[in-house]
């Protein structure tokens, strides 16, 4: 017998992406928690640890990131009723439905400043798959963290909500917007 994620889901995930495949750990474990060792992170306890530190956007200090540290039960109750949620929307394996959600919200391109002379110029650059990787899970957990700001939804929702819009490639997704406003930035940048 195979073990399932939350006892409840199969593994049996295809990471269509080839650049983040390598980047991707599906392996098959009930509890995803490797205690510290972070090589080859399991994606789901990549997510909790994301969860935990969301960070803040800019300059705004709206969310600051020792909001949720060392919560890791809580945090675990959020992504396991998130993706119950998924799997009754969606009828599918909320895991597939995370990664594809992933795939889509990672960027390609990104612009880095340059100072030639005295003027900073902005150029486009390749993101690496795991930038890729860590920028499509933090703007996930962003998104989701400011969509609950001073709401009444419940975190749970709101994340599954953000990951089922990904998964789409829906604009109502911050990390999909997000993604959208890198490349157009890294095109204009050209």
């Amino acid at each position: 017998m195979e073990p399932k994620l939350f006892g409840k889901w199969e593994y049996n995930v295809e990471v269509k992406d080839l650049g983040l495949k390598s980047y991707i750990n599906l392996e098959q474990k009930i509890l995803p928690k490797t205690d510290g060792k972070t090589k080859n992170k399991h994606i789901i306890e990549k997510l909790i640890t994301h969860l935990m530190v969301p960070g803040h956007k800019g300059k705004k200090h709206k969310l600051t990131s020792g909001l949720c540290s060392g919560k890791y039960q809580t945090i675990y109750n959020i992504v396991e009723k998130s993706f119950d949620i998924i799997a009754k929307k969606t009828k599918k394996n909320p895991i597939s439905v995370f990664i594809q959600a992933i795939e889509n919200s990672a960027p390609y391109e990104l612009t880095v400043s340059q100072q030639i002379g005295g003027i900073i110029a902005r150029k486009p650059a390749i993101c690496s798959p795991k930038k890729r990787l860590d920028l499509a899970l933090r703007r996930l957990v962003q998104g989701s963290y400011a969509k609950t700001f001073n709401k009444k939804k419940k975190m749970y929702e709101i994340l599954a909500e953000e990951i089922i819009s990904a998964s789409r490639n829906s604009n109502e997704s911050y990390a999909i917007a997000e993604r959208q406003r890198n490349e157009k930035e890294a095109e204009g940048a050209r």
